[in-house]
């Protein structure tokens, strides 16, 4: 059970919809640059479960199984600028007019709506070949010259060595993976400008209200249900869900909505009531007894991200250059000299030898409790401060205990691109 406020809810589970193989959902934080760590902290920061997104999984893999993840709560956003002006793509204003005909609305933004399949390699007896592994959604928003880009979730595309657009009449071409950021679970597909004569207008999230009328279109279930549409309202703005990705814990800014989110639907389209696309569908909450709780990445956390992968392929973030896991997660006995009255943090687990964390002195097992005085609870929360408040070059002070003994360290965060 989800409540707005209660930061200790039930166990639930996260899914999102679309092509992994169960494995891969349950791995370890994998930094880019691979440095070794020691011992029990070691094990433990590999060991971390990761995402639970559902996915439309084709015959050839098998379907995944659900996986627990708790505490989906409300905070301060991820560290997403705060309006979709700051991405340099104008999205369309929201009009306070009258409504659109729904059926006209679904048939305009149909033909934008794209199915993404996820070829991957798979090796059998006759050795290696490329395999559909799961199905997805996108939507077509931009048009550049001979270009147009589609929008789509990072969990659609994430370890695809192919990928196949099936647009609105059926025709399928190839999908170029421009880039791709796990950590808000977007990714952007370039294709042939030739296949874009209608794109989905943007809309302005930050002018939703709980109550509002949303359309949801997508996939679900594969590619023989596409552009399916489903209707709702806006359950809540501004909640935020925590989930497991391939590069660590993180947590999501999203709208939180009744309109039927099922697999396949990921990086699907959610509309207001004017037709303009307001919403990334990503994942839903799926348990006994729950229903009409879907999850959509809002656009104005969005168009800065997909703005800068367009523009250059990637997603620049502070680096401090640790592997972490939460101290909740460690039972105490291994961590003896931590005082008892030190109840939340992370550890870390590894460093990366040429990061600023080694060349201040930061060490395996340490316990980080505070970033320049703010409270850090948890990986996510750590997270959450780096991205939201921080840029690449400002000087930073942790709050760690080690040994049993509190300390101060300062660094001067670099670039996550360094490590490439």
């Amino acid at each position: 059970m989800l409540d707005h406020h209660n930061q200790n809810e039930e166990m639930t589970h996260i899914e999102s919809e679309e092509p992994v193989k169960k494995e891969d959902m349950q791995r370890s934080p994998k930094p880019k640059k691979t440095f070794k760590g020691r011992g029990f902290l070691n094990t433990v920061g590999a060991g971390i479960i990761g995402s639970v997104l559902t996915l439309t999984v084709l015959p050839q893999t098998n379907y995944f199984d659900n996986l627990t993840q708790s505490g989906v709560e409300q905070s301060a956003d991820n560290g997403q600028a705060d309006t979709a002006a700051d991405s340099g793509i104008t999205p369309t204003t929201v009009s306070t007019g009258n409504s659109g005909d729904i059926a006209n609305i679904v048939e305009d933004a149909s033909e934008s709506i794209v199915g993404i399949v996820n070829y991957q390699q798979q090796n059998s007896m006759g050795g290696s070949q490329e395999a559909a592994a799961g199905t997805g959604s996108g939507v077509l928003f931009k048009k550049d010259g001979d270009n147009a880009y589609i929008i789509t979730n990072n969990h659609v595309i994430e370890g695809a060595s192919k990928i196949e657009v099936s647009l609105y009449d059926g025709e399928k071409t190839d999908g170029e993976l421009i880039g791709a950021d796990p950590l808000t679970d977007l990714a952007v597909v370039k294709i042939d400008g030739k296949y874009a004569d209608n794109l989905l207008e943007v809309g302005d999230s930050s002018a939703l209200r709980a109550g509002e009328q949303v359309i949801a279109i997508g996939n679900p279930l594969g590619l023989d249900l596409s552009r399916t549409v489903t209707q709702g309202i806006v359950s809540a703005v501004d909640r935020t869900i925590p989930v497991q990705t391939s590069e660590g814990e993180s947590e999501l800014n999203v709208i939180q909505t009744d309109a039927a989110i099922n697999p396949g639907n990921s990086g699907g389209a959610l509309l207001n009531s004017k037709g303009e696309l307001i919403g990334i569908n990503s994942a839903k909450i799926s348990n006994s007894g729950v229903e009409g709780l879907g999850f959509a990445i809002p656009s104005k956390d969005f168009m800065p991200i997909v703005s800068e992968i367009i523009k250059t392929g990637k997603v620049e973030r502070p680096y401090i250059g640790i592997g972490m896991t939460n101290l909740s997660d460690v039972p105490r006995h291994y961590l003896p000299n931590l005082p008892q009255s030190v109840e939340a943090g992370v550890i870390v687990a590894n460093i990366d030898p040429t990061s600023a964390a080694a060349d201040a002195g930061i060490k395996e097992g340490d316990v980080i409790t505070e970033l320049n005085g703010e409270s850090v609870g948890s990986v996510a929360d750590l997270r959450r401060q780096l991205y939201g408040d921080l840029k690449v070059g400002d000087k930073i002070t942790l709050k760690i205990f080690r040994d049993g003994k509190e300390m101060s360290v300062g660094l001067t965060l670099t670039s996550n691109e360094m490590m490439n």
